[in-house]
């Protein structure tokens, strides 16, 4: 004959409900429809707290038994709970109060995961009247006055040691650091702090196994390094390990870097049940030594690259200069263009500087009524940075010492333009009202330094054109030391 367990669990002679993991009705036996006085049709599918609301402790408290058990995948009991159910109208409407005694099971599927509780329930509504009924003879009652008390103190004790164990959870819930319990060999998440949430992009991880719940990380050590900390029980970890995690739900896996252990978890008999993992997230300390040390690489590049530049400025100011007081007072200012250009990229931690602020440091001696500047906002790479502003001091030197801008009427304008696509930039020097412009006999070193830097260092071209109306240039700058916009 073979066994008809649904007939069974209608025949169980004390109240039993299933609930699903979103704690909505999947059935109950005939005992629960008598003693919550409420056929067994309107139970499918409705959620247990809209059946029988309770906004009070005695509510809480189931609440949170139920959250225990599909959290932990562990039992979990209520030895005394006062709990009133609704009467149905027929019997006169209004709330009875009842008193329970509950225990939860879970019903775990093939990965670990709850995904049913069962409750069975006693009601010890009776035991509890006749203890209060005066009029009935002591040694009828004191059996049932005696285990009532007991369990009354049971729960209260019970509700005691829950209050330190939540108080203890709330400190690890909340703290900096993150931690993880993962329970069995499938690594099933039975506890995860708000760090760890935070970690793993707000993920509901708890009551899943570690490869349903982060698959993102599979590839990169993390499972196997479980899977050998709960087979041999030894304690490993990693600092700044680089991790590719997804952080953002809909966005793609992104680099973080970690500092954490694992180490196993044993039962008083020193079995192995799970893996306590901690850690903390480095993520930001790692990228800012990582700018650091690009910083200082650059730093080292940037000066040996001045150097380099303060010796031609040297050398050739000195091989050009008519004497020894000129000699001196175009390689300083030189040096202070320089200097300029190096303070406008400190300003912006040496990543780039605006076209127009290195114009502004040039002319910021002059009467701003003479300059004229326009052109589209562009945006210099350090390197097209420090050698434009070398540039433009030669110019603006020029004008001030021969050009436009040595006469009281003189005036320049500096225009410049963006090539379509990825075109270069188009720089156009005009001098006007100053005295005419006539081609040297020889060249001088700002005209050889400018032509040197705009071929070398800009990858362009310098055309200067000399002219009664006064000088004028064209400069083209490869693409590649500008950043448009």
């Amino acid at each position: 004959m073979q066994l008809d367990f649904e007939r069974l669990f209608d025949a169980l002679p004390s109240p039993y409900m299933v609930l699903d993991a979103k704690l909505n009705y999947i059935t109950v036996n005939a005992e629960y429809e008598r003693v919550t006085m409420r056929p067994a049709g309107e139970y499918p599918g409705r959620f247990v707290f809209e059946m029988f609301p309770n906004e009070g402790e005695s509510g809480r408290r189931l609440r949170d038994s139920f959250e225990r058990v599909l959290a932990t995948g562990q039992s979990d009991s209520i030895a005394y709970l006062p709990y009133d159910i609704p009467r149905p109208p027929e019997l006169g409407g209004g709330m009875e109060r009842r008193f329970w005694t509950c225990h939860h099971t879970p019903i775990l599927d093939d990965d670990g995961v709850v995904r049913f509780i069962v409750q069975n329930t006693v009601d010890v509504t009776e035991v509890v009247r006749l203890t209060e009924a005066a009029t009935i003879p002591f040694s009828a009652t004191a059996g049932a006055t005696r285990l009532l008390e007991r369990a009354r103190e049971v729960e209260e004790q019970r509700k005691a040691l829950l209050a330190e164990s939540d108080e203890f959870r709330r400190l690890f819930q909340q703290a900096p650091g993150f931690f993880a319990v993962l329970s069995g060999p499938e690594h099933v998440f039975t506890f995860a702090n708000d760090a760890y949430v935070r970690l793993v992009g707000g993920r509901n991880v708890t009551g899943r196994p570690i490869r349903e719940a982060l698959p993102d990380i599979a590839g990169q050590g993390f499972y196997e390094m479980l899977d050998e900390v709960y087979t041999t029980g030894r304690s490993t970890g990693g600092e700044a390990m680089r991790v590719v995690l997804q952080r953002h739900p809909n966005e793609a896996p992104e680099e973080v870097f970690l500092d954490f252990s694992y180490d196993a978890i044993c039962d008083r008999d020193g079995d192995i049940t799970g893996v306590f993992v901690q850690g903390m997230d480095r993520t930001e300390a790692v990228r800012t030594q990582q700018r650091q040390r690009l910083l200082l690489d650059e730093l080292n590049h940037r000066v040996k690259n001045t150097l380099a530049t303060v010796q031609s400025i040297a050398s050739q100011t000195l091989r050009s200069a008519r004497d020894l007081a000129s000699a001196r007072s175009d390689f300083e200012a030189r040096i202070l263009a320089l200097s300029k250009a190096h303070n406008l990229l400190s300003a912006q931690e040496w990543e780039s500087t605006r076209l127009t602020e290195v114009l502004a440091s040039e002319f910021s001696v002059y009467d701003a009524a003479r300059i004229s500047v326009e052109g589209p906002p562009v945006t210099l790479t350090p390197k097209a940075s420090i050698s434009l502003a070398l540039v433009v001091h030669e110019l603006v030197t020029n004008a001030a010492k021969y050009g436009a801008l040595s006469e009281a009427g003189g005036a320049v304008r500096v225009r410049w333009r963006l090539e379509e696509g990825d075109g270069p930039l188009v720089l156009e020097w005009t001098e006007r009202g100053g005295p005419p412009a006539t081609a040297p006999e020889r060249r001088g070193f700002g005209s050889r330094m400018i032509g040197a830097i705009v071929a070398g260092e800009l990858g362009g071209s310098f055309e200067p054109a000399y002219d009664p109306a006064g000088f004028s240039c064209r400069i083209v700058v490869s693409a590649d030391a500008v950043m448009k916009g």
